[in-house]
This record gives C-alpha cells, sequence and structure tokens, in this order.
C-alpha cells in the first residue's frame, strides 16, 4: 500500500514541521490563553479540515490553478488576516467574546472557531508550498495513488492534532500562571498581540 521506509522518513518530517511555531500553532496557543483547551478544539477540527484539504489538493494538481490564479488566493489572504486583527485588537482591549475574563465563561461561537482554524490552514501560503514540495515525492506510482493518501493524511492529522493540543495546553497554562491581580490586563494584550501577528503573517504571509 505505502512504502514502509518512505513513511518511517515522513512521519518524523512532518512531526518536525508541524511543532515547529507557525500561524496555525501561534493561534491555538492564543485560543488556549483566551478560551480554554476544550473549545479550541473547534478551531483544532476546522484547521484539521483545512490541512487536509490542501494535502489533497496539493496531490491532486489543485495547488497550480490555484498559484495561476493568485488574485483569489490573495483575497481569501487578506479577508481571513482582517478578520484575525480585528478580534486581536479587540481582545487587546479586553472586548469582544474571546478576550480574557476570569469573571465569567465566554461563549464563543463554534463556528466562528471552526471557521478561524479552516480560513487559517487554507489561506497560509507556507502549507500550500510545503505540501506540494513534500507529498508528492511520498507518493509512489508502483502503488495505488488513494490508499498511499489515506496513510500520509492519518500521519499528518495525528501529527498537527497533537501539536497544537500541545501548544493550546501551553497556553492555558500560561493564563494560570498569571491570572493574578493586575496581570489579566498583560494576559489580553499577549493575547491580543499574538492574535494580530498571526492576522498581519496570514495578509502579508
Amino acid at each position: 500500500m505505502i512504502d514502509v521506509a518512505a513513511l518511517a522518513v515522513f512521519i518524523p518530517t512532518f512531526f518536525f514541521v508541524s511543532i515547529t511555531p507557525g500561524m496555525c500553532m501561534t493561534l491555538a496557543m492564543t485560543l488556549g490563553m483566551s478560551i480554554g483547551v476544550r473549545r479550541t478544539l473547534w478551531m483544532m477540527v476546522g484547521e484539521l479540515l483545512g490541512v487536509a484539504s490542501v494535502a489533497i489538493a496539493a496531490v491532486l494538481g489543485v495547488a497550480s490553478v490555484m498559484l495561476n490564479y493568485p488574485d483569489a488566493f490573495a483575497i481569501l489572504k487578506w479577508v481571513g488576516g482582517a478578520y484575525l486583527i480585528y478580534i486581536g485588537f479587540n481582545m487587546w482591549r479586553a472586548k469582544g467574546k474571546m478576550s480574557i475574563d476570569t469573571s465569567e465563561p465566554k461563549d464563543v461561537s463554534r463556528r466562528s472557531l471552526f471557521t478561524q482554524g479552516f480560513v487559517t490552514a487554507i489561506a497560509n501560503p507556507k502549507g500550500w508550498a510545503f505540501m506540494i514540495s513534500l507529498l508528492p515525492p511520498f507518493i509512489s506510482v508502483e502503488h495505488a495513488v488513494a490508499p498511499q493518501l489515506l496513510v500520509l493524511l492519518s500521519v499528518i492529522m495525528v501529527s498537527e492534532f497533537l501539536c497544537m493540543l500541545a501548544y493550546a495546553t501551553g497556553g492555558k497554562s500560561l493564563r494560570l500562571f498569571l491570572a493574578r491581580g493586575d496581570n489579566i490586563i498583560w494576559m489580553n494584550r499577549i493575547a491580543g498581540s499574538l492574535m494580530v501577528a498571526v492576522g498581519v503573517w496570514l495578509a502579508l504571509g
């Protein structure tokens, strides 16, 4: 179904790429800090679906269409980046549903969290470049494409989920460490700044 030697190389390679700080990992840490790990899972679901879509598109050649029509891709990046920047400014000002407030839990829309994760993954140019350059060499012409892609996607999804979970847990731990006295103000500013940084990164990346 798939070359075992190739799979043995692919697993640590992709895990290393996943664990490296990037837009999705920074977003997971920020949301873990502001709304907790459990609710951040909805963003993770969106991100995983986005990453899977990019991986499948890269293998099927849809990526070449995106590269030939960059205007549509650029619009998606700018809209997604602007949305994240808007949320970041609200968090900085301690406003909005994603700002950190220890007095009461935040009721953040699951759809909103899902959309953030999906758009961030889909509009991440580094994600497209990585999938285009890395995945095809691991697809052997001697075996059926579908089973190989399924195995590689499974590795990708597990690696991404574990890494995002680790980042979100780290964000929650930072929240518990800093949630004393007036530190809540700085927590909002740190989380807001990270969110703005992800938005700018997405729009200009």
